[in-house]
Order: structure tokens, then C-alpha cells, then sequence
């Protein structure tokens, strides 16, 4: 898949951060169950690849992904681990040319103008915009919108329930990422039935 088509599978990424390893597979089914193909398992647990290659082989219905992937050395790893994409929180060219060593869709952070045509010129045109209410949120998208209509975007950071259908109407947004879908308490209770509702 390119990451366009991970981007449009669904309207919201829950942004993951695993915990307790025994609660990754049951997760990704309650968050397939409810609508939610794409997954983002971010590593900033110890637990994310074991979480990523478990989903990859237990969940075929997901798209499981790595997030907060930084350098190449992550880019192999969760490649490795079976992830189909992996996104970072920014940019820059040396893990520009990292990316292009590895055959997997990434799709970069970026915060700026300038990052992002950095990302054109590495054939990059679908970005994540973090952290997207810090730095601007739906005002910057459409300020980017005139210039560079040909990028879209996943906007993640600071976006709940209640800001995303916003995010969503513009026409450079392709879905939003979010951690209110897999909130710690209902992870941690196992409560498969409240986040297949979420």
C-alpha cells in the first residue's frame, strides 16, 4: 500500500502506546471490530515491536504500523517486525535518505514549510502535521493548502473526539490521529467492548 491509501483507510489512526503486551492483540481486534483499520503502535513503550509483529500476524485485517520511528536503525527494526508503514514526528535529510534504503511506506512529521518541501523533494507528498494544535492545527493546514495543494496530510497532536470532524472537512486531511480511541484505563481493564463502541 502507499501511504496515501494507509492514510485514507479510515478517518482516525489511534495513536498506540502498549503497555502490558498481553493487551496489544485483543486491542486491534475491538479497534477493527469498530471501523478502525489503521493502527499506529509508537515505540515509545519496550513493548511496540513485540506489539507490531503480534498484530501483524494475529490481526490480518490490520494495518499496523510503527509510530514514533527516529533513525534507521528503528526503520529496520520495525520493518522487521511486520509493520506496513512507519511514521515519525519529523524530518530531515538524513533520515530522508535512511528511508530510502528501506522498502517500507513512511510517512515523515512535519511542522514547517520548509520541512515539507524538503519532503517533496524526496518524492514525499503524504505527511503527518505534528504537533498539529501546537503549531497552528486546522489554520495552518489551510494557509499550507494554497501553495502546496498537492500534499495531504494526517494532522496528530492535541486532536480529540470533539476537534477532528473539523480537521477532517479540510480538503488536505486525509484522516487524524488520535489517542482518545484506546484511552489507558479501558486498555488496561481489557475492556474490549467500550473501545469497540469509542
Amino acid at each position: 500500500m502507499t501511504p496515501r491509501e494507509i492514510l485514507s483507510a479510515g478517518a482516525v489512526i489511534p495513536v498506540i502506546a502498549i503497555d502490558n503486551i498481553n493487551t496489544a492483540v485483543d486491542l486491534a481486534h475491538a479497534l477493527v471490530e469498530g471501523g478502525i483499520p489503521t493502527l499506529e503502535i509508537t515505540l515509545r513503550t519496550e513493548h511496540g515491536l513485540e506489539a507490531i509483529r503480534r498484530i501483524s500476524c494475529e490481526v490480518p485485517q490490520a494495518i499496523v504500523g510503527a509510530g514514533t520511528v527516529i533513525n534507521e536503525n528503528q526503520l529496520k527494526a520495525v520493518a522487521d517486525a511486520g509493520a506496513a508503514f512507519a511514521i515519525s514526528p519529523g524530518f530531515n535529510i538524513r533520515f530522508a535518505k535512511s528511508a530510502s534504503r528501506i522498502n517500507l511506506p513512511i510517512i515523515p512529521g512535519v511542522a514547517t514549510a520548509g520541512e515539507l518541501m524538503l519532503a517533496l523533494e524526496y518524492g514525499i507528498d503524504t505527511l503527518k502535521l505534528f504537533p498539529a494544535e501546537a503549531i497552528g492545527g486546522k489554520d495552518l493546514l489551510k494557509s499550507l493548502n494554497g501553495p502546496f495543494p498537492q500534499v495531504k496530510f494526517c494532522p496528530t497532536g492535541g486532536i480529540n473526539l470533539q476537534s477532528a470532524p473539523d480537521y477532517l472537512k479540510l480538503p488536505n486531511v486525509l484522516c487524524v490521529g488520535g489517542s482518545w480511541l484506546a484511552p489507558k484505563v479501558e486498555v488496561a481493564a481489557q475492556n474490549c467492548t467500550a473501545i469497540t463502541k469509542l
